[in-house]
């Protein structure tokens, strides 16, 4: 992994400068570019940072094999203030560095950027735009949901702390023959009264109803789907009627999503969806006309991609009914227009790999270099859901299952319940960071059942242990009479628990970095995990009541950076960080 120089120190700068400063003198290499090949090893306890020599053949013509080379160099090591061993390490070179003076140029860093510590200024402004979540309106948000939602609002705080300027869009499939089909189950199973009490789970009975009625008899169902196309047609047509009704069942989901949004932590810069690109869907067909991408069929308008292995797909139907695939040619040629993105992420499970193959192989063949910055981010499923056949669960009944377990250990320790202000809100709280960090603590592409006593444990790599983790350092901070100030003695904290904990202090910047190389969750949900047990490593024998003036300070100060750094890692991870608990 490749670690530039950045005009904001990450605490590493100097020690990382140092080694490039002696590699450079023993080849015709600039400092800068020396400084390129230094990173922090991936696999801790090895050494604190590593040159990886076969990268530097890229700037000079090495004298070897990258294995022999750093033998030689590490020969050639000699030690300075900041600089104590060089080791080689196959085609590495390991180096061990003094601790004291990196804590200090540490601490006093995450002093000074307090909130601000871990991000960069690495996207300089450049814009991201990121689509997630997507629900298709007038169903309920079930679980299934949740992959979409935290992955793609993880993505949009991880890029904003990396300096992007980065769109959050919710692209609601909100347009579409199920919207037909709802209308006719509607009108067939519907109720004023049950909608105005529950919009939405009534909807979604209604949706289940109608599927179920189509499926259990072909030709009823051929005459039902043959309604829905129609009613389909007469909303593309602009109908008043039709659009009225569509309307309604979209500003009632719409109003129910927001609150669900928000008991998540989760926000949007834009809300979009399908209906929105009529008239872009006409400029996007007649633009793959005049590119020669489209052939009749049947009636039906097709674009052939066989010789790329991608199929035949359907762009406009022989009613003159549009597509999916349509409604998003048309929507990313505006986006682009629009914003100007330098990458644009589709937060959208893995079953819908082939469509996006299809859309971005489509958007290069009608001649946008700017496909090439368009990415899937896939994920695997929460197996056991299916919205058709009414079996999906309601995230909101696995919230509020969450919230019920939590309250009821919080209730269990009546001293520390009587602390907290809103008990129902932190449960909850703690709840939902209990259903992420289960979705985030894999590769997101592997499929998982959800498990939510193993979720919502106290012990082990859960939330609540993270939650548990920043609230015992917020309580530390409250019950200990001591100034948080970066004028300390640094050589007090040369315990090995404290500079243990330091060093992996040190490591946000780069876990960040590191994250969004692969795009994965996990990667700063492990980090974290490490830090907290670092933390309770630290907390055991690092006791501030009762010590010396100038060691409480000091270790107070290691604490509230330790505070610090988790607090940022899970504003990143899109979870509201918990003072009491």
């Amino acid at each position: 992994m490749r670690c530039t120089f950045h005009t904001t120190s990450d605490g590493s700068t100097r020690f990382k400068w140092a080694i490039a400063e002696q590699v450079a003198s023993l080849t015709d290499m600039k400092p800068e570019q020396a400084l390129s090949a230094v990173e922090i090893p991936k696999k801790e306890g090895v050494a604190d940072f590593a040159l990886c020599v076969a990268k530097l053949n890229r700037y000079t013509k090495l004298k070897g094999k990258p294995q022999d080379v750093a033998v030689e160099w590490a020969g050639k090591f000699t030690a300075t203030p900041l600089l104590t061993s060089a080791k080689a390490d196959g085609p590495y070179i390991n180096y061990v560095v003094d601790k004291i003076p990196l804590a200090e140029e540490v601490l006093k860093i995450v002093y000074g950027s307090n909130d601000q510590w871990g991000n960069s200024a690495d996207g300089n402004g450049r814009t991201i735009v990121v689509e997630y979540s997507s629900p298709n309106i007038a169903k309920p948000f079930h679980f299934g949901h949740l992959r979409s939602t935290m992955i793609g609002n993880f993505l949009r705080n991880l890029y904003k702390a990396l300096g992007y300027n980065v769109v959050g869009i919710n692209y609601l499939g909100d347009w579409g023959k199920q919207y037909g089909l709802l209308a006719v189950g509607f009108s067939k199973y519907g109720s004023e009264e049950e909608l105005v009490k529950n919009p939405i789970r009534h909807l979604y009975d209604v949706y289940v109803q109608i599927n179920k009625e189509a499926d259990d008899n072909e030709e009823v169902g051929k005459v039902i789907h043959d309604q829905a196309r129609s009613y389909f047609r007469k909303m593309e047509d602009g109908d008043p009627d039709a659009l009225a009704l569509w309307k309604r069942f979209r500003d009632l989901s719409i109003d129910e999503y927001k609150l669900l949004y928000k008991r998540l932590n989760v926000e949007f810069d834009v809300y979009s969806g399908e209906s929105m690109f009529s008239e872009g869907m006409v400029e996007a067909v007649n633009l793959m006309q005049e590119k020669g991408l489209l052939q009749e069929d049947n009636g039906a308008l097709v674009c052939d991609l066989t010789k790329y292995k991608l199929g035949k797909i359907v762009i406009k139907k022989s009613d003159g009914t549009t597509l999916y695939i349509t409604r998003d040619i048309a929507a990313a040629i505006w986006r682009h227009r629009t914003y100007g993105f330098e990458k644009m992420f589709y937060v959208v499970g893995s079953q819908q790999n082939l469509h996006f193959q299809q859309l971005f192989k489509i958007l290069d063949l009608m001649g946008f270099d700017w496909a090439k910055k368009c990415n899937h981010i896939n994920f695997g499923m929460i197996t056991g859901m299916s919205t058709r056949k009414g079996t999906a669960k309601f995230l909101s009944d696995i919230l509020e299952a969450a919230q019920e377990q939590m309250l009821d250990r919080m209730k269990a320790n009546e001293a520390k319940m009587s602390e907290i202000t809103d008990p129902e809100k932190t449960a909850d709280v703690v709840g939902v960071s209990a259903v992420v960090v289960q979705d985030f603590s894999a590769k997101r592409v592997k499929d998982y059942g959800f498990n939510l006593e193993r979720a919502t444990a106290a012990e082990g790599d859960t939330g609540p242990y993270l939650q548990y983790a920043h609230a015992r350092l917020s309580s530390m901070e409250r019950k200990n009479d001591v100034k948080i100030s970066d004028a300390i003695n640094f050589q007090l904290l040369n315990d090995k628990e404290a500079l243990d904990l330091m060093m992996k202090l040190a490591r946000l910047p780069e876990v960040v970095r590191r994250t969004s190389e692969e795009n994965e969750p996990c990667t700063l949900v492990t980090y974290l995990m490490d830090l907290c047990h670092s933390i309770s490593a630290a907390h055991r024998v690092l006791w501030v009541m009762g010590r010396e003036q100038d060691v409480a300070e000091a270790r107070m100060l290691l604490f509230w950076a330790a505070r610090k750094t988790l607090e940022n890692g899970l504003k990143i991870l899109g979870l509201a960080p918990l003072q009491r608990m």
